[in-house]
């Protein structure tokens, strides 16, 4: 560059060269156009042709700029006058015009492509002339489809839509996700996954980070999350979909984020989780009673169930007779004192061991609930209501079970109309607490427990 270029003189330089750097600039800004272009001059003369005008019809920048209108080599003559008006038309309108009409290719066939057309105003403000852009109507289609699936599915679709930023924050929610989030749309945006989900985030930003990495998963996942809400913690159960998000103006795929769909099927999952646990604790309870008619002693085939009971539903699990009267009460007879049992260990898991021969009742306080069960005839459930570990082990020690225990739910035996005893389910701190169809499960067990613990008795005082 010269020294009087560069100190922005111009007696140097020609008077041609900066129009000609102007129309250097044009050209490369109208050979990098997506969409074909060409414009004609106020007579209907081309003076424009870019490169995806010559890739869709086969017609180069020198076979096209300076002809008068379409006739003949890009339309046919027959077209040629409807084709040119409605192109010129656009002088005299305001606005873009939009038209679709068939186009040839050098090498005769058809094409059809959707035009928009505008006026060129010259330096006068008066109309010089007519831009007209076009594509493949097919192409136009795609886009206009992509265009709307896009928004319908922030606006009308049934299962939730986020697309989440390299970042891994939402950066568009539609109604639907900002409904299972409990909060507003707007509201989403831009915040950490960690503020709106309190279990389950780490899982969920993995797989974000998986899919921006190695791309879309071949199938949906379920995550189990944790949703932070004004009516406080919620848990669902999402059926999740990821697509990784790429910018197509580049040559190679930059990733702009994660298109991530969800579905709530909280619900259904949890039918077919209850329904997988009833048809596995109706198997123990078969599989109890085929082991429990093997035993000689009623008493040990009360243990055999209690064992099978454990399995997948609680830690510890321990009986408590009734002392005295033949080993029952019958309903409204006064205070019942209680005999310590069967009990499996509280260290390591194995068979229930049976209870010594000194028969001394254990020391409840008032308002225990082995008693409250015995009281009431029903099921008493309890729980520590802390998670700390010394008032855990404080809870559990007043009550006379094992350390780790957190959550109980005491079941009352009965047989032939008479109370035999309790039989107590114990949880740790790693498992739920104890629902209600947690209770009809233990009632099935109570009442097979309850029936060898009878006929055991009636045993020993027939041998007595």
């Amino acid at each position: 560059m010269s020294a009087s270029r560069r100190s922005g003189t111009t007696d140097e330089l020609g008077p041609d060269e900066p129009e000609r750097d102007g129309a250097d600039l044009l050209a490369a800004l109208l050979d990098g156009m997506d969409a074909a272009l060409c414009a004609f001059d106020a007579d209907g003369v081309v003076t424009h042709w870019n490169r995806e005008a010559e890739r869709i019809l086969g017609w180069t920048a020198a076979e096209a700029v300076g002809r008068h209108g379409f006739a003949g080599w890009a339309v046919r003559t027959a077209d040629a006058g409807e084709v040119e008006s409605r192109l010129l038309s656009a002088m005299q309108a305001p606005g873009r015009q939009v038209h679709e009409f068939a186009l040839l290719t050098k090498e005769g066939g058809r094409v059809l492509v959707r035009t928009q057309s505008a006026s060129v105003p010259g330096p006068d403000g008066k109309p010089a002339g007519v831009y007209c852009a076009f594509s493949e109507v097919h192409a136009q289609i795609d886009l206009e489809r992509s265009i709307a699936l896009s928004e319908a599915l922030f606006d009308d679709a049934s299962w939730g839509v986020v697309l989440v930023d390299a970042d891994l924050r939402p950066a568009v929610v539609n109604g639907h996700a900002a409904r299972a989030l409990g909060m507003g749309r707007t509201a989403v945006l831009g915040r950490p996954l960690g503020e709106l989900i309190a279990q389950g985030v780490e899982e969920l930003e993995s797989a974000l980070t998986h899919v921006l990495a190695e791309g879309a998963p071949p199938a949906p996942a379920e995550m189990w999350v944790t949703l932070r809400t004004a009516e406080g913690e919620q848990r669902r159960c999402w059926r999740s979909g990821f697509l990784r998000l790429a910018s197509p103006l580049t040559e190679e795929p930059v990733p702009l984020g994660v298109g991530w769909l969800f579905q709530d099927v909280t619900e259904s999952k949890q039918t077919e989780q209850e329904a997988a646990l009833l048809r596995f604790r109706t198997n123990q309870l078969h599989r109890a009673a085929r082991a429990a008619a093997e035993c000689e002693d009623p008493a040990e085939a009360a243990s055999v169930h209690l064992d099978f009971a454990l399995a997948g539903f609680a830690d510890h699990a321990l009986i408590d007779r009734v002392a005295g009267a033949g080993g029952s009460v019958a309903d409204g007879e006064g205070p019942v004192r209680l005999v310590r049992g069967p009990a499996t260990p509280s260290g390591a898991p194995g068979p229930s061991l049976p209870a010594g021969r000194a028969g001394l009742p254990v020391r409840y306080s008032e308002g225990h609930p082995a008693l409250q069960c015995v009281e009431r005839i029903g099921s008493v459930r309890a729980s520590a209501g802390s998670t700390e570990p010394d008032r855990t082990r404080e809870w559990a020690a007043a009550r006379q079970w094992p350390a780790d225990s957190v959550h109980a739910l005491c079941v009352v035996l009965r047989s032939r109309g008479r109370t035999l005893g309790v039989v107590t389910f114990l949880r740790g701190a790693s498992r739920t607490q104890f629902e209600r169809f947690d209770a009809t499960y233990a009632e099935d067990v109570a009442v097979r427990i309850a029936a060898a613990l009878d006929l055991a008795a009636v045993l020993e005082r027939r041998t007595g």
